[in-house]
């Protein structure tokens, strides 16, 4: 049976979404936008706060769910301007110290106008 996993102290789905699904011992987080779970809005314009946001809402949703940041084996990140890479890496780095397997693409347009969204997939 799959279990719709929900944090107040990330940001609520902002479409027919769940935050994440846990499926057996697997856990699909949605795409996490730079979204202040408490304002409700997005964070200021630059990647580093932006990713640091991002990062602190995937926390909170493993954690609700019982999972850690080494706990995820698949990323997928999309920033609005490939030349933000290196600054996102440099972020992303400080989190996923157990260097999941990752996807990163440039998109033309993300929510809200995001530099950067971050979906990720952990198993237990």
């Amino acid at each position: 049976m799959n279990e719709k996993i929900y944090t107040e102290n990330a940001p609520a789905a902002i479409g027919p979404y769940s935050q994440a699904v846990k499926c057996g011992n697997m856990l699909f987080m949605s795409g996490m936008i730079p979204v202040d779970p408490t304002s409700n809005t997005l964070v200021e314009s630059e990647i580093k706060v932006q990713a640091k946001q991002i990062m602190k809402n995937i926390e909170a949703v493993l954690s609700c769910a019982g999972y850690t940041v080494d706990d995820v084996v698949k990323t997928t990140c999309f920033l609005a301007d490939i030349g933000d890479f290196a600054a996102f890496n440099e972020v992303y780095g400080e989190y996923f110290t157990s260097k999941p397997a990752r996807s990163c693409v440039a998109v033309k347009d993300l929510p809200k106008g995001a530099l950067v969204e971050v979906e990720v997939i952990a198993s237990k």
